[in-house]
């Protein structure tokens, strides 16, 4: 409806253009009143404007009534032209706009204006050229303008299909990432403790269970969200003790807003392999969520080592890739009207605060898989 708006309001805009371009035309040409050449003119070119664009749009919601029966998908709103389609509804249009035109002109002139199919009249013959010269320079307006559309319309459905592959390609990166890491960390655990490493394993099959169906889905709400950080916390403590506290912070108002799945994974992982785990005595991980304004703000804090310290082990000897998975996901998702960033926590508790900003809309339509 949108694009029909856009277009009927750029037709009349172009056809006041025209029309008035006919009127200076005609006044130049043989003088007389410039109000009754303006009259006629305007008449005339809406006239051959709505039968035309009227014949054109009803024809193509028929063929769409078509398709449907025969259960084909509808054409695009406002149909496509085609030239060899639409000739003979031109010509038809044209036609029935101007003789509906001169009615509707000599009805508020008072005058008499002399058949349009009296072809030895000089005043019908000009008539005639200046609404074929019109309807066809308002023809190839509206082509070109339905081309322009047509490739806009394309070019936009190829951009969200990039954003859906490129979605698709970050997520299946993400998976058997934060499973490697939980992999290399049980390995290590068996050698140390054994009875750990079971509880360790019991407690990754749980999880995996319960994030199967989840990750493969582009949102959840954010309760949903919470949940499955909770299990992976759960896991986690298995392997590092009392070293690991956490606290989870869901306001209930906000449990049912839809944010990408997994999305804080990764920043809960950072928190722990690069702020935490360095710290001989652990520390404490808090993930919390809050509304400001229009925005969804998630943030992840742990006490860890502080940010210097943990950008210099992301940098030696681990991998910056969820910082990088999360940002390009948000951007893939939001463009701008999204951010994470990383700043060194400010409470005097030390350690490191990601914050993620995002709309409260969840993830936009055409983006689902």
């Amino acid at each position: 409806m949108r694009w029909q708006a856009r277009s009927f309001w750029r037709g009349m805009a172009f056809m006041v253009v025209l029309c008035s371009g006919i009127t200076l035309l005609l006044v130049v040409l043989d003088g007389g009143p410039w109000w009754a050449k303006a009259l006629y003119s305007f008449c005339i070119g809406y006239g051959c404007w709505a039968c035309t664009d009227g014949l054109r749009l009803l024809t193509e919601w028929l063929l769409d009534r078509a398709r449907e029966r025969r259960g084909e998908s509808p054409g695009r709103p406002g149909g496509t032209l085609n030239w060899t389609r639409f000739a003979p509804l031109l010509v038809i249009g044209m036609a029935g706009g101007a003789v509906l035109g001169i009615e509707v002109a000599d009805a508020i002139s008072g005058f008499r204006s002399p058949s349009l199919f009296d072809l030895g009249s000089p005043a019908t013959r000009v008539t005639l050229a200046v609404t074929v010269l019109a309807t066809a320079l308002a023809w190839v307006r509206s082509a070109g303008a339905e081309r322009l559309a047509a490739e806009r319309a394309r070019t936009e459905q190829l951009q969200r299909q990039a954003a859906q592959t490129q979605l698709m390609l970050l997520q299946s990166q993400l998976e058997p990432h934060m499973l490697f890491n939980t992999l290399a960390n049980l390995r290590v655990l068996i050698g140390v403790d054994p009875a750990r490493a079971q509880a360790m394993l019991d407690r990754l099959i749980a999880f995996l269970r319960a994030t199967l169906a989840a990750s493969r889905a582009p949102q959840h709400p954010l309760s949903a969200e919470f949940e499955r950080i909770a299990d992976y916390l759960a896991l986690m403590a298995v392997r590092m003790g009392p070293r690991l506290q956490m606290r989870l912070e869901l306001p209930v108002e906000l449990a049912e807003v839809p944010v990408p799945t997994l999305l804080l994974q990764p920043l809960v992982e950072n928190g722990i392999r690069h702020g935490l785990e360095p710290k001989l005595g652990g520390g404490m991980l808090e993930i919390g969520a809050r509304r400001d304004g229009e925005q969804l703000v998630l943030t992840v804090r742990d006490t860890g080592v502080g940010l210097p310290a943990a950008r210099a082990a992301a940098g030696s000897g681990g991998s910056r890739f969820g910082l990088e998975q999360v940002r390009e996901r948000l951007a893939t998702l939001h463009g701008s009207a999204a951010s994470l960033s990383l700043d060194g926590a400010a409470d005097g508790r030390g350690g490191t605060l990601a914050t993620v900003r995002l709309p409260l809309g969840g993830v936009p339509a055409g983006a689902s898989r």
